[in-house]
């Protein structure tokens, strides 16, 4: 039973994984529509574990859905102007609806917008105006922390990170996760010139590892605190062994608003490097 659940959760994975690399290598629209749909599928989640989806709040869902969506192909510009749109309407139908926590339902809904829907929006923005490299760089970076976590954390993890929201996490994991990714950031950029879009020293990619590394572990105790509070394992379990798309996503609804904070800072920095629009 084990081995057959070990094997599901192996076969979901590298389906995820293959989804996403496929869709960065297809290019900025193939993208956007799989952020978009990732934007769906979590904002979905979000609303269900947070007050539920009834017949009464499906309108707010499909109206958050469609804001996610927007947000999604923000790098396009007049999108933008749909999600303000967007933004209108939900306050406005607050009006009508009639419930009984007003201001409980509008958090929620914009909490979802900006949780979910900004990262999402970096992430497509750098993927179209940095390049897709980068964001490819970015995702194998939150899967080798993960991995490296993991690794360290079950050989040598003793002293908890914060066990008050997530008590098997270490720091000799994070650290495990950190020195992986430095590894990483050190082949990426004596190995990987000739494919990264974007053409950055050893020391460079050393920082943006260590960025991608600790947003990535707050992203991961962000989600686990929220869902902590309501009481719950998963946001979903639309991935077999893995949990909801949330549970997925949840490391990069951090690290992509970081790493674009990151690029704007370094280009500015560097202004003969920079690549943005």
């Amino acid at each position: 039973m084990k081995f057959k659940s070990w094997l599901l959760r192996s076969l979901s994975g590298i389906v995820y994984i293959g989804i996403i690399v496929g869709c960065i290598f297809w290019g900025p629209i193939p993208f956007s529509i799989l952020a978009a749909i990732f934007g769906v599928l979590a904002i979905t989640e979000f609303e269900k574990v947070c007050e539920g989806i009834t017949e009464n709040t499906l309108p707010i869902t499909i109206l958050d859905a469609t804001g996610i969506i927007f947000l999604s192909f923000g790098w396009l510009g007049y999108p933008l102007l749909g999600w303000i749109v967007v933004y209108l309407c939900r306050m406005i139908l607050e009006l009508y609806l009639k419930s009984d926590k007003p201001i409980r339902c509008l958090a929620i809904s914009l909490m979802g917008q900006v949780y979910i829907g900004v990262p999402l929006a970096c992430m497509t923005f750098m993927g179209k105006y940095v390049g897709l490299h980068l964001i490819l760089a970015i995702f194998l970076m939150i899967w080798i922390n993960d991995t490296g976590a993991f690794v360290v954390g079950s050989l040598f993890g003793k002293k908890r990170l914060f066990e008050r929201i997530s008590p098997k996490k270490s720091w000799e994991g994070f650290f495990g996760g950190l020195g992986f990714n430095l590894i990483a950031g050190w082949l990426f950029a004596i190995g990987g010139g000739f494919f990264w879009e974007v053409k950055w020293n050893v020391i460079t990619w050393l920082i943006f590892a260590t960025v991608v590394t600790a947003f990535s572990t707050w992203g991961d105790l962000v989600e686990s605190l929220m869902k902590r509070s309501l009481n719950i394992k998963d946001s979903g379990n639309i991935m077999p062994g893995h949990g909801g798309i949330l549970d997925r996503i949840d490391s990069l609804l951090l690290v992509m608003p970081a790493a674009f904070i990151f690029l704007i800072i370094y280009y500015a920095l560097f202004p003969e490097y920079t690549l943005l629009f």
